[in-house]
């Protein structure tokens, strides 16, 4: 039994074999059959959510479990009962609870002090570490390899990024160069603790708030939406702080062979151009579908591995 609340949990080896594990369910292999056979799973989602929660629904069905699914109007948190309470509550019943709050972790931590189900952040304000492993095992599925990679991550630092990094200071010869906003950027602790992982790896994680002298030669650009779930921006002007950064088929001028990645939704004309999300160079929609293969795996390593 075990959980996966941040990308901080897991060591360099659990990193790797999700990946791997989450690449060979991508390909169609699957040996172990139903390891989640009599288990029932809990998907409870406060906000919004199309793949993730489609993902980690589809894939404990995949995997032999049934599945309980909450709303954020269906638990009597509504009516004052403590979440400490309906943590405790879940635990007696259910052996698995996947949970998107967007509040801050330490309530997911809260649930995860007992010995019988395991609880899987889905999304929390300050990290997304169930996309991150998605992401990674889009990369290992598309490059055959993450080790080597050079990544630009272009627009906010938000919660997929902050998981990015995190996720793949983990991997050797990385480059992840991040371009955000001024007062949009990685949260400075995390930016910080991402470096310093990726100095160990003979990596490097890099930031800057501007889009000019980019270097050449990049295999991934990636971006989110600029509008997070669940999140509003104090700063009423600042979708014009934002223009600069949106993704456009200018950057492929310098990394003419890169791929396009978003963790979706995307807005057209906002962070990203059409012609780029769904040109030639998007794997948008691969690395969408690998949030179920990265679910399954996820699934199986807390409940199985």
């Amino acid at each position: 039994m075990r959980h996966l609340i941040s990308i901080d949990d897991l060591d360099d080896d659990e990193v790797r074999h999700i990946m791997l594990r989450g690449a060979r369910f991508a390909a169609g292999e699957n040996d172990h059959g139903r390891p989640l056979a009599g288990q029932v799973v809990g998907i409870y989602f406060r906000r919004t959510s199309t793949r993730t929660r489609t993902a980690f629904s589809s894939g404990a069905l995949r995997l032999g479990a049934q599945i309980v699914a909450y709303g954020p109007d269906d638990l009597q948190t509504n009516t004052g009962e403590t979440t400490g309470d309906t943590g405790k509550v879940f635990s007696l019943m259910l052996d698995a609870l996947v949970a998107r709050t967007s509040a801050d972790p330490a309530e997911m931590r809260g649930w995860a002090e007992q010995k019988r189900m395991s609880v899987v952040n889905a999304m929390s304000a300050d990290e997304h570490p169930t996309q991150a492993l998605a992401d990674l095992v889009a990369l290992q599925h598309h490059f055959g390899r993450v080790d080597g990679l050079r990544v630009l991550y272009v627009g906010e630092g938000n919660n997929t990024a902050t998981a990015l990094a995190l996720a793949l200071a983990r991997f050797a010869d990385v480059e992840l160069e991040f371009r955000t906003p001024h007062g949009y950027g990685l949260p400075a602790d995390l930016r910080e603790r991402a470096a310093d992982e990726a100095k160990r790896h003979g990596s490097l994680v890099t930031e800057r708030h501007d889009m000019e002298d980019l270097p050449r030669g990049f295999d991934v650009v990636y971006t989110t939406r600029w509008q997070t779930t669940g999140s509003s921006k104090a700063d009423s002007g600042w979708h014009r702080v934002f223009e600069p950064f949106q993704v456009t088929t200018r950057l492929w001028d310098t990394s003419p062979e890169a791929r396009f990645m978003h963790d979706l939704p995307a807005h057209r004309g906002e962070e990203v151009t059409a012609e780029v999300l769904d040109g030639p160079a998007s794997i948008a929609f691969d690395q969408a579908a690998s949030k179920l293969h990265s679910a399954m795996a996820v699934l199986e390593w807390c409940r199985a591995g």
